[in-house]
């Protein structure tokens, strides 16, 4: 009898110390429940099915960074732009390096973002997950990064490097680009931060456009769909272009995100095709009028293209007044946007679909987060961008920095002006436009099951 209450009682012993391993293991990996840390564990002994494809991204492992075997391979690059690339990581990491000319930016003064910071904890060996993604497709823009990556490095230090993750998709480059990109790695991650860095071959410029742009896309947020689980549920996903942008225009988006309880929040972006500037992206953008930000006849011509929300009253009132309003689309060369679609929907970018209006993918996507419930989008008209250093500074000086139309400490509580009125529903119809001579109005959600 006391042999049987002592194998009953080993039993017992042994059965919760396996419990107390598998919490333990649950909390050390970061996984939400002990189902999810055996799920996961199990998918990692047996073999999957489907093989990942050639140039997928590598996902995380359960430290927060790349595992050394999930890193793609890459290509060495070439010699003597590997010996220029110290000189430019300088740059990027050192925001105070003149050695390489950029557009300044102004000093990030008072307190009006330091909730965003990550909050300090007690030391623990629970893997951190990052709640700012940031995704960038970049090609032949070696004098554009100094600016474009110190800006994005600055945000993330100031953010908590831990809560950040970088993932850079770049594209047959010959200046260094690519060169530059890869040696970052051991910068990024020695600041603490997760960096994700892939190469890819696809050329928008022979074959389908929009679809090609929309893969480039999705290979930028690749790490983040694929290991969901590694990331907060609340994450904002930061997207850039190759824009001049400056550390307090990436804070603005994120911050107007928060502050609007936005899905979607986008800068303005400018380009010179004359002596003055005029909105860039207006093949995408589209306001709750289902309209283009300025009008466009059916000859091309752009000169209407000072005359902005011109038959939308709100949208021009509160742009001049740099204060946020909402649209049905945008993208504007950055924007900050709810993971959501992306962890739980594994919503991506994709083409236009047969019958469907032909339009770039970024309205596209915002058409698909309207149909998921997600339409709360808007311009955050007071971070202006342009897509060179030189024309960036111009734009500064004549639009302004982020900085001079915000409150250093924060926003007036009481000034309820500032805060957006959703409207629900987006406009019944919207603007096709294919190209210029081509001009029709079709059902929001054409195409959308």
């Amino acid at each position: 009898m006391s042999r049987k209450l002592r194998v009953l009682v080993s039993t017992i012993c042994l059965c919760f110390a396996a419990v107390s391993i598998l919490i333990s293991a649950t909390y050390l990996s970061g996984s939400s429940s002990p189902r999810e840390f055996v799920s996961s564990w199990s998918q990692r002994l047996s073999p999957s099915s489907i093989s990942p494809p050639s140039n997928s991204t590598a996902p995380q492992d359960a430290s927060g960074k790349p595992a050394d075997s999930l890193i793609p391979d890459l290509r060495e690059g070439n010699a003597t732009l590997l010996e220029m690339a110290p000189a430019y990581i300088k740059s990027i990491m050192t925001p105070e390096d003149n050695t390489i000319s950029r557009m300044e930016c102004t000093a990030q003064d008072g307190k009006r973002y330091d909730y965003l910071k990550s909050k300090t904890e007690k030391p623990s060996f629970r893997a951190v997950r990052p709640k700012y993604f940031f995704a960038i497709d970049l090609h032949q823009c070696v004098s554009l990064l100094p600016r474009l990556l110190s800006s994005t490095v600055e945000a993330m230090r100031f953010l908590g490097p831990e809560n950040c993750a970088l993932s850079i998709v770049e594209g047959r480059s010959t200046d260094g680009t690519f060169e530059i990109l890869k040696l970052l790695r051991a910068e990024i991650e020695g600041m603490g931060a997760t960096y994700y860095f892939n190469s890819s071959d696809l050329n928008p410029t022979k074959g389908a456009r929009i679809e090609i742009l929309a893969q480039l896309r999705n290979l930028a947020v690749q790490p983040l769909m694929t290991q969901p689980e590694k990331y907060d549920a609340d994450t904002t996903v930061v997207f850039l272009n190759d824009v001049a942008i400056c550390k307090g225009d990436i804070l603005e988006l994120v911050h107007q995100r928060l502050f609007q309880s936005a899905d979607m929040v986008c800068a303005m972006d400018w380009t010179y095709v004359g002596e003055h500037p005029t909105f860039y992206d207006v093949w995408i953008a589209r306001d709750m009028s289902g309209d283009t930000f300025f009008n466009i006849p059916p000859d091309g011509n752009w000169d209407s293209a000072w005359n902005l929300f011109w038959n939308n009253t709100l949208a021009r009132e509160r742009f001049n007044e740099h204060k946020a309003f909402q649209v049905f689309a945008c993208w504007n060369g950055a924007t900050a946007f709810t993971a959501k679609p992306l962890l739980e929907l594994a919503m991506g970018f994709r083409g236009p679909k047969q019958k469907e209006c032909f339009q770039g993918e970024p309205e596209i996507f915002c058409k698909e987060l309207w149909k998921a419930g997600y339409g709360k989008i808007a311009v955050v008209p007071s971070v202006n961008l342009e897509y060179s250093n030189e024309r960036g500074k111009d734009i500064k000086a004549l639009k302004g920095f982020a900085s001079q139309w915000v409150a250093k400490d924060g926003d007036d509580p009481n000034d309820t002006s500032l805060k957006i009125e959703w409207v629900k529903d987006p406009p019944n119809l919207v603007k096709c436009m294919p190209n210029y001579q081509e001009q029709t109005w079709v059902p929001w959600d054409q195409s959308l099951e």
